[in-house]
């Protein structure tokens, strides 16, 4: 049998996370080889499936681009289109688009602590591909790619119409002039509706539960303020501005959480017609934050609830009927095309099978260091970004804190890197959302600690001292050799030369 193919540094995934990953690790660490594996025949992830009109980002571009690559215009809120350039754009002036592999889809992984490397297997049309890694980045994200959320509604196979979800858009849908309601009240269906309604007779978006609508410009001020200054100074300059915007705006939501409910209402109740009222549609039963809030450019979905292009329901569905759905209250909706934008299934790190040493790695068993590592899976890391704030902010700092370990082992002769269990540590949710996705699933997550380094602040502020700027060689993780056998740390190593 032949040799499988080896790589230093095995990523998983070529979406915004994976190309920035690779462009990190290449840029640090130039003499390691670097192989990317993508399910998928192109490049892009999210911002490549998802082709629902209007799809764009819920993040300011100057967050949610690289923070080594300048977003290359004044457009806050930019749609998919613009964002898949972007991280193509980034990933063919890194090179890294050469190390793509595609229709690759990592099955297993499997750690041997004996030769610290990952034996890796992957699906390739139809035939078993392996190579062997010293380390593995899982740079999936967090939901399936191949199947959505099923919201189960009774009655759904009685109705005539035309039934979608927005995650496999159909490229032939006619919606023109035709009766559309959009089920949900998350991103998605906030992004849908105002961009449906100039084409389609009327949409409606009907929504169990409101959700907390922020209006936003869509292009960023202070950005078009300093147009013609070079980029190198104002790129950081308005970054900075929204990083403090973003973690100021969620700190004073946890701390102050009634005087910011009144600030955001303040800032939607004006664009709503009369008929359509804030309390009844736009008054969320819980805290700011404790959901994602919404955000939509230039308050386009005010926008069409004014025009009369579409309208707001809230209330629960009775069932479908062959015509549109009948609701508690008595009310139907007539529809000839309903959209499900209700939400996403998680799936951890691609839904790969990882083992460590023959044993089955378990999620739910583990606990996250730093919201970038796991206990009980050595040379692994992944990258989940903000559920606060711009995802690239922290995608960013798992790769700072990535290439920064891989120069600690090299510079000690170490192998493995691993996270031990620390039974002391309080367990907390892996992400303290209650959005239905998440709370869907949070058994099969792996748990966060309540204290440092084993909690998540969700502070970028926070993150960027602890994890870009922090001791690699924290008293936490455990450097070996491959032998197995614990090495020396780098502390006690200066110790004894000295």
């Amino acid at each position: 049998m032949a040799t499988p193919e080896h790589v230093d540094v095995l990523i998983i995934g070529a979406g915004l996370s994976g190309i920035g990953a690779a462009c990190q690790v290449k840029t640090a660490h130039p003499g390691r080889s670097i192989a990317i594996l993508e399910g998928r025949s192109v490049s892009g992830g999210t911002w490549d499936l998802f082709r629902y009109p209007g799809v764009r980002s819920d993040s300011d571009m100057f967050t949610f681009g690289y923070r080594w690559r300048p977003w290359p215009s004044d457009t806050a809120l930019a749609d998919g289109e613009l964002i898949l350039n972007y991280v193509r754009t980034v990933a063919e002036e890194n090179g890294v688009d050469e190390l793509i592999r595609y229709d690759h889809r990592v099955v297993a992984a499997a750690f041997d602590s004996a030769t610290g490397r990952w034996t890796v297997t992957a699906d390739h049309d139809g035939e078993t591909v392996t190579l062997t890694a010293s380390f593995l980045w899982g740079a999936t994200g967090y939901y399936d790619y191949d199947e959505p959320h099923d919201a189960h509604f009774p009655g759904i196979d009685d109705f005539g119409g035309t039934v979608v979800h927005p995650q496999f858009w159909p490229e032939d849908l006619d919606y023109a002039g035709k009766r559309v309601v959009v089920i949900g009240s998350g991103a998605t269906a906030v992004t849908l509706v105002p961009s449906m309604a100039p084409t389609a007779g009327h949409v409606t978006m009907l929504q169990r539960t409101p959700t907390y609508i922020i209006p936003q410009p869509a292009t960023d001020p202070l950005a078009k303020l300093l147009g013609p200054v070079p980029d190198a100074i104002k790129y950081p300059v308005v970054r900075w501005k929204n990083v403090l915007q973003l973690v100021g705006s969620y700190q004073l939501s946890r701390k102050f959480p009634t005087r910011m409910k009144k600030v955001f209402r303040k800032l939607s109740e004006g664009h709503l017609p009369e008929h359509v009222k804030y309390d009844d549609h736009f008054k969320p039963p819980y805290d700011p934050w404790d959901q994602r809030l919404c955000v939509v450019p230039h308050g386009d979905l005010f926008k069409v609830l004014r025009e009369g292009n579409a309208s707001i329901v809230t209330d629960h569905i009775e069932t479908f009927t062959e015509t549109g759905i009948r609701l508690r209250s008595g009310e139907e909706l007539e529809a000839d095309v309903v959209v499900t934008a209700t939400g996403l299934k998680l799936k951890l790190f691609g839904g790969v099978d990882l083992s460590v040493d023959g044993e089955p790695f378990v999620a739910g068993d583990s606990m996250a260091y730093k919201g970038l590592m796991l206990t009980g899976v050595p040379n692994f890391a992944y990258t989940i970004g903000y559920t606060n704030a711009s995802w690239t902010l922290k995608a960013d700092l798992v790769g700072d804190y990535v290439t920064k370990v891989l120069s600690y082992m090299d510079e000690h002769g170490y192998d493995v890197v691993r996270v031990d269990r620390d039974e002391s540590i309080g367990e907390r949710p892996f992400m303290d959302l209650a959005s239905g996705y998440i709370q869907r699933d949070v058994d099969h997550l792996p748990k966060q600690g309540d204290r440092a380094p084993w909690m998540l602040k969700q502070n970028y502020l926070v993150d960027v001292r602890t994890i870009r700027r922090g001791k690699v060689d924290d008293g936490v993780l455990r450097f070996e050799r491959a032998s197995g056998t614990p090495a020396a740390s780098g502390a006690a190593k200066a110790a004894a030369g000295a």
